[in-house]
């Protein structure tokens, strides 16, 4: 998959019983290209296992190109700070198709959620240095929904939406939801080996609270994708 992300930072406080709110969007640069696993196990006329495993590593640099002076401080050219954002996601499903036909399959999902995000942070100014590193992981139930349309023993079309409450799950003290949605269109050349192509969105919106202040994420990802489908 290559994906492309957006995203907004957000935080807010009271402070002397005045509320403070900021927000801020940013991005990680260019495209990066990503694994994408899906696997299915089709043990009945009507019901699926379904799995799926999505990962997104990327990291972006910032360096002064000349020095920067604040009164009595300077902070000198080739300072640098490095951040580093990985996701994961991954889940397993049932899929019960409500309608099952020789063309078309309508299926209702019900499964289980894994989400990971971490973030790492280094800066260098000078002599001084500083690093920092956070993760967060969890489990929720996850709730979707599946239609496939196959006018033909070569041609398989899918789409696919499935959503997810960090309240349903051991998140902690985030609130907020993971959104997702693809389309494909998928080829046989044999009955065991095909390609396909495809689009793929999911949305992260968390919010964190602690005290009288809030952090919030509302990250995106978006792209093409493209792969080979074995079957056995």
């Amino acid at each position: 998959m290559s994906v492309d992300t957006s995203g907004e930072l957000t935080a807010g406080t009271t402070f002397q019983g005045r509320p403070y709110e900021f927000s801020q969007d940013f991005d990680f640069g260019s495209k990066e290209t990503v694994p994408r696993i899906e696997g299915q196990f089709h043990f009945g006329e009507r019901h699926r296992l379904l799995f799926n495993y999505f990962g997104y590593d990327k990291s972006k640099t910032a360096t002064l190109s000349e020095d920067i002076s604040f009164d009595d401080t300077t902070i000198p050219a080739g300072s640098f700070a490095r951040a580093k954002a990985k996701f994961e996601l991954a889940s397993v499903m049932y899929d019960y198709a409500v309608v099952e036909t020789d063309t078309v399959s309508w299926g209702l999902q019900i499964g289980v959620e894994y989400a990971k995000i971490e973030g790492k942070l280094r800066a260098q100014a000078g002599t001084l240095n500083y690093s920092d590193k956070q993760s967060e992981d969890g489990f929720a139930p996850v709730v979707g929904t599946r239609l496939q349309f196959s006018p033909g023993e070569k041609w398989r079309f899918i789409v696919q939406g499935q959503y997810l409450d960090a309240d349903w799950g051991d998140f902690g003290d985030y609130e907020g939801d993971i959104s997702r949605a693809n389309a494909l269109v998928e080829y046989r050349f044999t009955p065991a080996v095909g390609a396909f192509v495809g689009y793929d969105w999911f949305k992260i919106d968390a919010k964190r609270n602690g005290g009288d202040a809030s952090v919030g994420l509302d990250q995106r990802f978006k792209g093409p994708m493209a792969g080979v489908t074995f079957s056995f």
